[in-house]
């Protein structure tokens, strides 16, 4: 296993995730309830299915897609993403 890309990794989505809304809406579950561990398990379970669900996507688009579309296609998507969530608030 590379050790240098799963530290990278993990740096990167922590980094990503301080913070947001996932975030803190798990904080306000931990804080509206008697039982956090319970509150943990779930976020962890989410972000552990949520990661997969990614690698799985990004592994059969990589082997389908240039690396440069791919990321030109993210980048698309978190704009839309973006003007997505102005428009809505």
């Amino acid at each position: 296993m590379d050790l240098k890309l799963v530290m990278t990794v993990f740096a990167a989505v922590f980094v990503a995730e301080l913070g947001d809304k996932t975030q803190l809406s798990t904080m306000l579950f931990a804080a509206s309830t008697p039982s956090p561990w319970a509150v943990f398990a779930g976020s962890a379970l989410a972000l552990v299915a949520s990661s997969a669900l990614g690698v799985f996507a990004g592994a059969v688009l990589g082997a389908r897609l240039e690396p440069r579309w791919l990321t030109r296609i993210a980048g698309i998507a978190f704009i839309a993403i973006g003007v997505w969530t102005l428009v809505k608030a």
